[in-house]
């Protein structure tokens, strides 16, 4: 009688254990799943991103070469040199913007090179390759919300430190502000 009683409690003990270590594997999964996710979300972002500059830069030089014949000036663009392809995908956007703004100052000035065919093609390409780097940054940074509220929020920030998974950067300023709202709350 005691042995059984013995026996049921041990049963009792393992069934617990047993259900304990499946919730834990359960809990495990389901938020490493959402970060892995957001892992392949961002890398796809990150990807895109860098298409899109890659051909801006691309379109750019175009265009300076285009320009340079046109109005015969060379000393523009300077920024477009040989580190450029040593920056981050961070810095790419913002010296590409720098330079796209400068683009559209020179085309201001000298309003002869909007006559060139040429030149208006590689400025209607820079405008359709902008509104896709628009959207790419888009979907880049709603994605860095998500895996960010994750590192941060409880359960699923208890992942975030076993994988050592550290927050991610943003593109804009406003998206930061956006994070922290959301994080104070």
């Amino acid at each position: 009688m005691v042995y059984n009683s013995h026996l049921n409690l041990l049963l009792f003990h393992s069934f617990l254990q047993l259900r304990y270590h499946f919730l834990l594997f359960a809990f495990y999964s389901v938020y490493n799943n959402k970060f892995q996710l957001a892992i392949i979300k961002l890398e796809k972002g990150e990807e895109d991103i860098d298409i899109y500059l890659e051909k801006k830069h691309d379109l750019i030089v175009r265009a300076k070469t285009l320009i340079s014949k046109e109005i015969k000036k060379e000393e523009f663009f300077t920024d477009l040199n040989d580190s450029y392809e040593q920056l981050n995908h961070f810095d790419k956007h913002d010296l590409l913007k720098k330079l796209y703004n400068e683009l559209f100052k020179i085309i201001d000035d000298h309003e002869k090179l909007l006559k060139s065919d040429s030149i208006t093609s590689i400025l209607e390409e820079l405008n359709t390759n902008e509104e896709n780097i628009v959207g790419a940054i888009k979907f880049y940074n709603d994605t860095v919300v998500e895996f960010n509220q994750l590192s941060v929020s409880f359960p699923s920030s208890i992942i975030a430190l076993i994988k050592r998974y550290k927050k991610k950067e943003f593109y804009r300023n406003e998206k930061r502000e956006i994070f922290e709202v959301l994080n104070t709350k």
